[in-house]
């Protein structure tokens, strides 16, 4: 069960922004302040819970986190436990947290800034989850990864496409939106705990028939990805197999 560190949460929040956090003591403060930057302009006119999951970090994030979310005003929420479990673990944790009507997910380096997500709230309601996209136009990839990241995500899309969720050019952009009741209930029925979980949440959504809106987005690298060339890859191999044998059973309502 995830500790909360920090203050209850609004009465009725009309939308949640989760933002998954390990061992980011570098990168944790600009984020907050960004992040309080824009909350305070109430996006679409909604107030906004925002919620930071600590992914067991053993390093001075929290503490970095919420001294400055108190020089910001901002109202962060961490959530968390003891033991890194990977960004699947810390993302579900934080969705099922929520409240908001929708629920926005986003990296902590903030790769794609999150005034972007005005263009994924655009595909609602006629698409309950929309995903920011690297592979749609490239002109907005302002700084792009290394050539053998590329690489290696194309292939890793196009075993994706072939086994479990085709049609889409991105499944691992870290800047999706969902409606928020929707969000809850596929991340109930996710058991990926690593990199991989953007693909299980996605192929329950087909399984369950649901519309996906794939958006172009900006996207600016940050060299100091979390993602182990080697071992994280081969996870990701392993995670993209076994989704389809842990979800054989019968489809759960769309």
């Amino acid at each position: 069960m995830p500790t909360k560190e920090e203050a209850p949460r609004p009465e009725t929040p009309a939308a949640s922004l989760v933002i998954p956090a390990y061992n980011e003591s570098s990168r944790i403060e600009n984020c907050v302040r960004e992040t309080a930057r824009w909350a305070a302009e109430r996006p679409g006119g909604r107030a906004w819970e925002i919620l930071l999951v600590n992914d067991g970090s053993t390093d001075d994030t929290v503490e970095r986190a919420r001294r400055r979310a108190e020089q910001e005003g901002l109202a962060l929420r961490i959530v968390g436990y003891g033991e890194n479990r990977g960004k699947g673990a810390a993302i579900r944790t934080g969705v099922l947290e929520s409240s908001g009507d929708i629920v926005l997910v986003s990296d902590t380096d903030l790769s794609t800034p999150l005034t972007e997500w005005t263009k994924l709230a655009e595909q609602l309601p006629a698409h309950p989850i929309a995903i920011g996209s690297r592979a749609i136009e490239q002109a907005l990839v302002r700084k792009k990864q290394p050539f053998y990241r590329q690489w290696m995500g194309r292939t890793f899309n196009r075993i994706v496409r072939l086994l479990a969720v085709p049609g889409i050019g991105d499944t691992q952009c870290g800047f999706k939106l969902f409606r928020g009741d929707l969000a809850r209930s596929l991340f109930r029925e996710a058991r990926v705990d690593r990199f991989a979980y953007d693909v299980e949440i996605l192929y329950l959504a087909r399984r369950r028939g649901i519309a996906i809106a794939e958006v172009p987005v900006i996207w600016i690298n940050s060299p100091e990805s979390k993602v182990a060339v080697v071992r994280d890859s081969l996870r990701m191999l392993w995670d993209v197999f076994r989704i389809r044998w842990m979800h054989r059973g019968p489809k759960a309502a769309a």
